[in-house]
């Protein structure tokens, strides 16, 4: 998927890709599921975009967003992709959870 990655502490993970490569990655990231935001950054570390992946957003709505990713990733040979991720995938559902206690 990468050229490289890497974690810290904060939350965030940094992907390293090819331009060509950034929208690609970015849909799987947000597949994932826990992602909160994305920043893509270029060689220099200067934010070009930023954006928060909120629950439920569908494609329709996301497509100004793929359309200015997509002229950044035209633009830039390499960059890094930071992704906030929460503590726990979306698709977690803690209703179902307490939903199993048993009953007397």
């Amino acid at each position: 998927m990468t050229d490289s990655s890497e974690n810290d502490r904060s939350g965030r993970d940094k992907f390293r890709v090819a331009g060509d490569k950034v929208i690609a990655t970015i849909r799987e990231l947000i597949r994932e599921g826990n992602v909160r935001r994305v920043v893509i950054k270029n060689d220099d570390g200067r934010t070009l975009i930023e954006f928060p992946v909120t629950i439920g957003v569908a494609g329709a709505v996301l497509m100004p967003v793929w359309a200015a990713v997509g002229a950044i990733a035209a633009i830039v040979a390499d960059c890094t992709i930071e992704v906030e991720r929460t503590d726990q995938p979306e698709d977690h559902d803690e209703a179902a959870d307490s939903a199993e206690e048993p009953t007397t």
